[in-house]
């Protein structure tokens, strides 16, 4: 038996729960479709940092906003919780890689985010624990930190759903259908769908879903270790980071761990089914080493456990919004890692683009699926090169 629904969001992540939301807010009959359980992919995974600065404009807005409208007062705009913790965010960056910095930051001022550049002695100031002879300036984000991405997903899905939404979990899309050059429903293997609208939002497996709707997109997995360390005793307050000298991000993971991960020695192209929780070889013994320049207490810590998430990844290692194929059919994916703290105003953005045919939240037009095959790949201003190496 077929079941009717205005549209279909095929992913349960943060941004298919962000989309759903925003559908449904809208008044459609919204049917989301998981293959595993919610957040089971890279969502629940995420390091879940919301900061804003970025060397591409449009993702500084994408994170403002959502910071603005969402995370900031999570509870009266979505319900429920997202884990919203403020501790401030640096970026580090080598001297060399200053005046794009400043660059930078000067855009993410014009867009009204809260940030300055601070010297390394104001680091010092600010944050004690953290060594600043190898570099002379920061960028600073005040209202920044991390939020729980879980937590942030499951408030959409119950938004969704008080707006009407259902969510089918255990449930694999098996056949896209169209007629006329639009689509019209969906097979899975727990029944069809019927809708005019489908949101391919699967994460890792998004390349394979679009292939369905005979849609080529050029997506390979991206495979990240992030090792949850004990905090020393003697380690004050910190916020958290992204360290371009020593290529590692780090923050506060509650009071009593620091989550921490490079940002380089990615794997690459495993298949989209790897599960495998075993980091790459060197990953932690490399990752104490970097973080040990940065925070000599680091060295009084020891392990609490490693998990490894898994996303698409782009060629310019930037997201996908946009429709692409038949008639109907949308890209939510490709998100590169950095999902997470976009995922709200990217998600109103991707409903405004399905419904008004035009975003008004945030322009998410340079998103769009057709840069690949114009050879217009997406890169910052004042780029600080591949945020994955």
């Amino acid at each position: 038996m077929t079941q009717t629904c205005d549209a279909i969001v095929i992913g349960a992540g943060v941004m298919g729960a962000s989309i759903a939301f925003h559908l449904a807010e809208r008044g459609l009959k919204t049917a989301i479709l998981e293959r595993r359980t919610v957040a089971s992919g890279a969502t629940g995974y995420s390091s879940g940092l919301v900061r804003m600065h970025y060397d591409l404009a449009v993702e500084a807005e994408l994170t403002f906003v959502s910071y603005k409208n969402y995370y900031s007062d999570w509870k009266q705009r979505v319900g429920g919780e997202c884990g919203f913790i403020n501790t401030g965010f640096l970026k580090i960056v080598r001297r060399e890689y200053e005046d794009k910095l400043r660059g930078n930051t000067a855009n993410q001022q014009r867009i009204g985010i809260n940030t300055s550049i601070i010297s390394a002695a104001d680091v010092n100031k600010l944050f004690p624990d953290l060594v600043t002879d190898d570099f002379d300036f920061a960028a600073y984000e005040p209202d920044s930190g991390y939020a729980d991405a879980t937590l942030t997903t499951n408030s959409f899905i119950d938004g969704a759903k008080r707006s009407g939404a259902a969510l089918v979990q255990n449930c694999e899309v098996t056949a896209i259908h169209t007629a006329g050059g639009r689509v019209t429903g969906v097979n899975t293997d727990k029944g069809g769908f019927a809708a005019p609208i489908v949101v391919n939002a699967a994460g890792r497996w998004a390349k394979q879903v679009a292939s369905l709707a005979g849609v080529e997109v050029p997506l390979e997995t991206w495979t990240h270790d992030v090792a949850f360390l004990h905090r020393p005793p003697s380690l004050g307050k910190f916020p958290a980071v992204i360290d371009d000298i020593v290529n590692c991000y780090y923050r506060p993971e509650g009071s009593a761990l620091i989550l921490a991960a490079s940002e380089d020695d990615s794997l690459r192209n495993e298949p989209p089914e790897a599960d495998d929780q075993t980091p790459s070889p060197a990953f932690l013994d490399k990752l104490i080493d970097n973080m040990i320049r940065r925070i000599p207490r680091i060295e009084e810590s020891g392990l609490h456990s490693i998990h490894v998430g898994r996303d698409g990844l782009t060629p310019d290692q930037r997201a996908i919004y946009s429709a692409a194929g038949p008639e109907g059919f949308y890209l939510a994916c490709g998100l590169s890692g950095t999902g997470f703290k976009t995922s709200p105003a990217a998600g109103a953005s991707m409903a405004e683009l399905i419904l008004d045919g035009k975003p008004k939240t945030v322009d998410i037009t340079p998103f769009r699926f057709e840069r690949f095959a114009e050879g217009k790949l997406l890169e910052g201003e004042y780029a600080y090169g591949h945020l994955w190496r």
